[in-house]
């Protein structure tokens, strides 16, 4: 049998698998974009009633996401596991849910009901992201076809971004500018949408579950039954995932970045209506034009990455620099009240398009090799641990910064389906989109100087892990690779690979 990372991958496995994240990308773009809109303009909710059930369903994530990835890197114990995938299954059974995504759109439901079906969404996007984040790590170790799955799955990611901005746009050239039909139609379309994307990952995906069989290198942990046990397992997995140095740089990357985008995100359709006096639509279309850029950008980031070995920090600096000059742009216009031709401000919305695609596939795409990390330290596979973080914190970051901007804006005076806002709402919205989003991406510009995973390093590392494997000696790795470990995992050579650890005593937990 061929073993699933000697299988190659090409671009139709990775469109196959990259798809999903048209849900991953686009059901949490409309979110971010439109819902706060939608909830204080069409359902009758204040700006702090609709910021509390993000909060309220983010408490609630923070139990299901890591608990998800802990299930999927347990699962291939039980029947259905063995049968249809420890991470596969739960795609197979997400993708006739997706339908509830269309429930989140209706009006005149009361606070209860949008609570409810916000958390069903929940539920139902930790059962689908965090199996399918593993899957790149489980198909191959290929530098170049991680990358390419990474790459693709942006696309696709910035592809449902583009339709969650533009296909509202369309909708309301034949609904009207001011109709709540507007959203629940478009709700319904993104379900088939969904629905057809998951299940099609499900078919053209594998796993590396035949490689486990069987390992020798692969410490035995025998781990106690029941529940409480397992949750003790879990909060263990957890925090030792935070002790690999590399995973915790990433982090701060990630969640500053990615959080600085859902405040601008958030922002910007108040911006444009109440800052700029233009409507609804206007926000669709500018928004459409960054979306669209964004394709063809992830993809001349991938080939920064892969084809100049431009390292992931500085594409993520060029990133960062060029999101700068759009904030300072915004700013100036708003400031000056000058008139601002469509032409420069499409050109504007194009950089901001191509520089966003960088933020966002980065990331993910480093995310891809930080398993390889955690194995020369623990020695075991943990992707659904880290898949679960990532998704965690993701959804996390997105929902407070939500609510916080509901609480800023409250405090500023916001009147709920005004026309017109007071000017402290008015500096509010300003502070929050221009300064908040530059001082979030400033933190991650700078973290990124710490940062040293690079496709010379990954290289390095995988060759001493299957050195070990092989059972060489501790004492023959060479002074360059003992350099690179300690930079990536934090811990000293001597302390990885069955040395004495902190996260070692932590995951041999024995009966």
């Amino acid at each position: 049998m061929t073993k699933p990372t000697e299988r190659r991958v090409g671009y139709g496995t990775a469109i196959g698998y990259g798809v999903t994240d048209l849900f991953g990308g686009g059901a949490f773009a409309i979110i971010g974009t439109w819902l706060l809109f939608f909830y204080t303009t069409y359902c009758g909710l204040s700006v702090l009633e609709a910021g509390s059930i993000f909060a309220i369903a983010r408490v609630i994530d923070a139990l299901l996401s890591p608990i998800m990835g802990y299930v999927t890197d347990n699962f291939g114990n039980t029947w259905l596991g063995r049968k249809f995938g420890r991470r596969r299954f739960f795609l197979l059974l997400s993708s006739p849910l997706m339908f509830l995504y269309a429930l989140l759109w209706l009006t005149d439901m009361g606070y209860w009901y949008y609570l409810g079906t916000y958390l069903s969404i929940e539920l139902l996007s930790a059962m689908v992201l965090v199996p399918w984040e593993t899957l790149a790590a489980e198909m191959t170790n290929r530098y170049e076809e991680r990358s390419r799955l990474s790459g693709v799955r942006m696309i696709c990611s910035q592809l449902g971004g583009f339709l969650a901005v533009s296909v509202p746009g369309v909708i309301m050239q034949f609904t009207g500018k001011d109709n709540s039909f507007t959203y629940t139609l478009t709700g319904l379309i993104f379900s088939v949408i969904f629905c057809i994307a998951v299940f099609t990952t499900w078919r053209c995906t594998w796993e590396a579950k035949d490689i486990q069989e069987g390992n020798t290198f692969q410490p035995e942990i025998r781990r106690s039954s029941g529940l409480l046990n397992h949750l003790k397992y879990l909060v263990l997995d957890l925090l030792s995932s935070f002790r690999i140095r590399a995973f915790r740089l990433h982090i701060i990357i990630y969640i500053f970045s990615f959080t600085a985008m859902d405040v601008f995100g958030s922002v910007f359709t108040y911006y444009v209506v109440y800052c700029l006096s233009q409507d609804a639509a206007a926000v669709s279309g500018w928004l459409s034009i960054a979306a669209f850029a964004s394709v063809p950008g992830t993809w001349c980031f991938m080939q920064l990455l892969n084809r100049f070995n431009v390292t992931p920090s500085a594409a993520l600096r060029l990133s960062y620099g060029c999101i700068f000059v759009v904030l300072l742009f915004l700013f100036y216009i708003y400031l000056t009240e000058m008139a601002v031709s469509d032409l420069l401000f499409s050109a504007i919305f194009i950089l901001l398009g191509a520089a966003r695609s960088g933020l966002y596939y980065i990331p993910w795409n480093i995310y891809s090799f930080i398993p390889d990390i955690d194995e020369m330290v623990t020695q075991q596979r943990r992707e659904g641990i880290f898949a679960g973080v990532m998704v965690l914190t993701r959804k996390s970051t997105v929902a407070l910064a939500i609510l916080a901007i509901g609480l800023v804006l409250e405090e500023a005076g916001f009147v709920k389906g005004s026309g017109v806002q007071p000017e402290s709402a008015l500096q509010a919205i300003i502070g929050l989109m221009i300064f908040a989003t530059a001082a979030l991406l400033a933190v991650s510009f700078f973290t990124t100087y710490r940062f040293k995973l690079t496709r010379e390093t990954h290289k390095l590392l995988l060759q001493e892990i299957a050195r070990r494997k092989l059972g060489g000696d501790y004492r023959d790795c060479n002074t360059r690779t003992r350099e690179v470990i300690k930079q990536l995992t934090g811990y000293e050579y001597d302390e990885v690979w069955g040395g004495t650890r902190p996260v070692q005593r932590e995951q041999a937990v024995t009966e």
